[in-house]
């Protein structure tokens, strides 16, 4: 059986649905999709799938990356996929590990994929300390403005709404809410 697996980074502006629809058109017979760091080994989704893989088995990506962006996740990812007796496959990427030239292959763009991560973070971090010396500091947007910040303080103090009804509300963590209405309490 074939099964895909699409991945996007944590950002509103991305979708799976141009990998999920090439997934499809693949022959994948079951998919599972999430929203989370590729660097991160903490995805729901990725485990649930490697759980339900079985020998004979294909996973198949959209592409390299959207498995791992780390070369030591990767061969974590595909170790396992071996162990199991299933096989991995990449669309973009046309790499198939079901003969050693496809593994060898598998190995060299995962190293680039690594490389490209750690470029990408090279460049941040740069950014970031030129902004710092220009005086400037970087800080993430909030995700409630201050108008919004007095909305969710009065609510919850008046007892209209609990925290967790506002968090839902707003489309932010519990948390987000309880700093916010600590804040105001505290006249920070």
């Amino acid at each position: 059986m074939l099964i895909g697996y699409a991945r996007v980074s944590k950002s509103d502006s991305q979708e799976t649905a141009p990998q999920m629809r090439a997934l499809k058109d693949a022959g994948c017979a079951r998919l599972f999709e999430e929203a989370a760091s590729g660097g991160r080994w903490e995805r729901p989704e990725l485990h649930k799938m490697l759980d339900q893989l079985r020998a004979g088995d294909t996973l198949v990506v959209w592409k390299l990356d959207r498995l791992s962006r780390s070369l030591k996740d990767l061969l974590t990812i595909l170790e396992r996929v071996d162990a199991i007796g299933a096989k991995f496959r990449s669309l973009t990427e046309s790499v198939d590990t079901s003969g050693p030239a496809g593994r060898m292959l598998m190995q060299m763009l995962g190293s680039f994929a690594e490389f490209e991560r750690a470029m990408i973070r090279e460049r941040t971090r740069a950014g970031l300390h030129e902004a710092r010396a220009r005086g400037r500091v970087p800080v993430r947007k909030p995700k409630v403005t201050a108008e919004q910040q007095k909305e969710i303080v009065e609510a919850v103090s008046s007892g209209r709404k609990t925290a967790a009804e506002i968090a839902r509300l707003f489309k932010v963590h519990r948390g987000t809410i309880s700093r916010i209405v600590s804040q105001a309490r505290a006249g920070i």
